[in-house]
């Protein structure tokens, strides 16, 4: 019984089974630390210029303040007023990321920061392998290196190398997308309770994992396996845990963390927000980094209905729905939401594939393009950690 809900095994296209290392990932990763190495020289040069301390801008960037603050002090300790007058607290950041990095600096002879970062760099690697799995089950070794180097060469892959959640929450994903295809429901739960744990859009993993369980239940009436209810159950249960806590800290199991994240203008308002920020900025200016915020935004729309014409399995399909829907119907700073795609790799794949097939007609016009586009992408990025004056 298979629990893909998509193509599994070896597919029309000669994919192979599973195996212990998928073949040429290797080489995949060689691709992407260069890719992310390169990054972060290019951040250090940027500080340089600036007169900033690097080891500064990789651990205290923007949320990576508030991560560290929960790592050595708990919750409940940092907080601060918005603009607008309301009390923003750490109770709206996740627990898991920062009780590594303390437990890490427990264990470790390194400093919260240090810790930060070898958790943040190791979970990049892990991430990556797991985005090559998961697009090698599905579409073999050509697809899947040429995705791996897309996601690495993302303007906001440059939060792979900084004190931030993404690393971890895409290393979780992506792996416990790998268990759905090759139908190990009893971990994919447990990959996706921990990415509920991670971040709020926890809940897309979880939704992913749920809908392959109601799929499989669908389709074999009364031979389910007691390990897809319990995958099941367990999937939204880090997410669903942390706001209940937070709910009963506040007062309010059912509505406290939502008015937590309100203080941070964080809600589902259907895209108003949204909309009127960038009217806002067409009509009278703004910072650099929105037109390109809204280009990347346009883009995942267009690549998610080209994913969706591919008919990817079930999982991938769930999962990088919901995250763009978070996306599009969320308030919150506009700025940020290119990084919230960042977990959403199988955007990248009608792209990577489109690349595949223009490879063999047009080698040089292919390699060009994407050198020049990834070498703009990357000083972007560091431009926009050590020089924009905008949250990331």
């Amino acid at each position: 019984m298979s629990f893909a809900a998509g193509r599994p095994g070896p597919g029309p296209d000669g994919v192979p089974a599973p195996r212990s290392r998928p073949a040429g990932v290797l080489r995949a990763l060689a691709v992407f630390a260069a890719v992310r190495v390169t990054g972060v020289v290019l951040v250090a040069v940027l500080d340089h210029c600036a007169g900033r301390s690097l080891s500064r801008t990789l651990t205290h960037s923007w949320d990576s303040r508030w991560y560290l603050s929960i790592a050595r002090y708990g919750y409940d300790h940092h907080w601060r007023e918005s603009a607008a007058g309301l009390l923003q607290t750490d109770r709206a950041f996740f627990p898991l990321y920062p009780a590594l990095i303390r437990a890490v600096s427990t264990v470790l002879p390194l400093s919260t920061g240090q810790a930060a970062l070898l958790i943040a760099w190791s979970a990049a690697l892990v991430a990556a392998y797991g985005v090559y799995a998961v697009v090698h089950r599905v579409h073999g070794v050509a697809v899947a290196t040429v995705t791996v180097a897309l996601w690495a060469m993302l303007p906001h892959s440059v939060v792979l190398t900084l004190a931030y959640t993404e690393p971890l929450f895409c290393a979780l994903t992506a792996w416990c997308l790998y268990a759905l295809l090759t139908s190990r429901m009893l971990l994919a739960g447990a990959l996706s309770a921990l990415a509920g744990l991670t971040r709020p859009s926890g809940f897309a993993i979880a939704a992913a994992v749920l809908a392959v369980a109601v799929h499989e239940a669908v389709r074999h009436r009364g031979r389910i396996p007691p390990s897809l209810w319990a995958g099941a159950l367990l999937a939204p249960a880090g997410w669903a845990g942390y706001v209940l806590w937070v709910g009963v800290r506040t007062g309010d199991p059912l509505h406290g963390y939502f008015t937590v994240q309100a203080a941070w203008n964080s809600r589902i308002d259907f895209g108003l927000q949204g909309l009127r920020f960038l009217r806002g900025v067409f009509l009278h200016g703004g910072k650099a980094g929105y037109p390109l915020a809204l280009v990347i935004v346009v883009a995942a729309l267009l690549l998610f209905a080209l994913l969706c014409l591919d008919r990817p399995p079930l999982a991938l399909l769930v999962y990088t729905g919901a995250l763009v829907a978070l996306v599009v119907l969320a308030s919150g700073p506009f700025a940020s939401k290119p990084r919230f795609l960042l977990p959403a790799f199988p955007l990248l794949i009608p792209m990577a594939r489109a690349m595949v097939r223009a490879w063999w007609a047009r080698r040089a016009q292919v390699l060009t393009v994407a050198t020049a586009l990834g070498a703009v992408s990357l000083w972007y990025g560091a431009y926009l950690v050590v020089l924009a004056r905008q949250p990331l």
